[in-house]
């Protein structure tokens, strides 16, 4: 299967003004994440507010530019991008928002909507762009004559179905969809994901999907990466990451959605707020809220490393794994290894 993506300990770092007299604080948005992403797949990219997921997605559709790391879309270098395949890069990754309202001019008809990428980058004619968007329409599931309409005519489905089109005009290799389907009612949402799961196999897009609604993920992701406070705590197969969770943090984004946990998922309720980017715990980041964590997981920042058929960022995933989470009643320190 071809790459489409691929992502080496990507950073993202922020430089915060705290006054005349004192220097920038470093907000660390994301830290070090890697991830690949192959022909007719979806990545899942999981987390709370705040973990970092959107500014992933920026750095992957070439809207920021990572402060570290290497991003190779379709074959090139993304990062260091020379000036003639810069334009050959951002028709190959195309955006779909989580607003459908907000997302579209509310001053332009839907054939404009859709026209106007053709118009910046190709060479096609008037009468060519009409015939593609008017058919690219039919391909979302909406009448050839709704390309005479405004925005504010449609649903909020069929806005979303618009947006669709619009970021499939130019043949992208990457659809990079930033919680696509969380302003929508439940029934449509399912309708939207249907649609994006048909282009996907008629099409052979490659996804990276946005979203902190796991019932959603199950259903549409191949490989989901779980995200807390800019850094990576899971990564794997769909599959095994529901049904055997490896780190406390999956385990309890899992036990907060109900029907989508597996038998073997203990309940887990996190105390605690987000801590401070500027100020993130020592040791695991996750440390602070973790109900299992000793003075090891204070100290000591465990690294991502392969176990059994997935990545995982815990001190004890292999114990997790292999005799399931102990009741948080009865942790204490004496009650895992180290």
């Amino acid at each position: 299967m071809t790459v489409v993506v691929q992502a080496r300990d990507l950073r993202q770092v922020y430089k915060i003004r705290r006054g005349f007299f004192k220097p920038p604080a470093q907000l660390q948005a994301v830290g070090g994440v890697s991830f690949t992403i192959e022909a007719g797949k979806t990545l899942a990219v999981v987390g709370e507010s705040g973990c970092g997921k959107s500014t992933l997605a920026r750095m992957v559709a070439l809207i920021e530019k990572p402060t570290d790391g290497t991003l190779m879309l379709d074959g090139s270098d993304a990062v260091n991008t020379p000036g003639d395949d810069k334009r050959r890069l951002r028709q190959a990754v195309q955006l779909v928002f989580q607003n459908p309202y907000g997302s579209l001019n509310p001053r332009k008809k839907i054939s404009a909507v859709l026209e106007d990428p053709l118009a910046i980058n190709t060479s096609m004619s008037k009468a060519e762009r009409g015939e593609r968007s008017r058919a690219m329409l039919a391909q979302v599931g909406l009448r050839p004559e709704y390309a005479n309409r405004y925005p504010h005519m449609f649903s909020g489905g069929q806005r979303q179905r618009i947006a669709i089109a619009r970021a499939l005009m130019l043949n992208p290799k990457l659809l990079v969809a930033d919680e696509p389907v969380s302003a929508l009612d439940v029934s449509i949402q399912a309708q939207v994901l249907n649609l994006l799961a048909d282009l996907q196999d008629e099409f052979k897009l490659a996804y990276l999907f946005i979203s902190h609604d796991l019932a959603v993920v199950r259903h549409i992701a191949h490989e989901v990466l779980v995200m807390y406070l800019g850094h990576v705590m899971e990564q794997g197969p769909k599959e095994d990451i529901f049904a055997r969770p490896a780190h406390p943090y999956t385990q309890a984004l899992l036990a907060s959605t109900p029907g989508v946990a597996g038998r073997n998922v203990q309940r887990i309720v996190l105390k605690g707020e987000l801590p401070s980017p500027l100020d993130p715990p020592s040791g695991c980041v996750f440390s602070s809220r973790c109900p299992y964590a000793v003075e090891r997981c204070r100290a000591e920042r465990p690294l991502p490393r392969p176990i059994e058929n997935r990545i995982a960022a815990c001190h004890f995933a292999d114990q997790f794994l292999e005799s399931g989470f102990p009741a948080v009643a009865s942790v204490d320190n004496a009650s895992l290894p180290g």
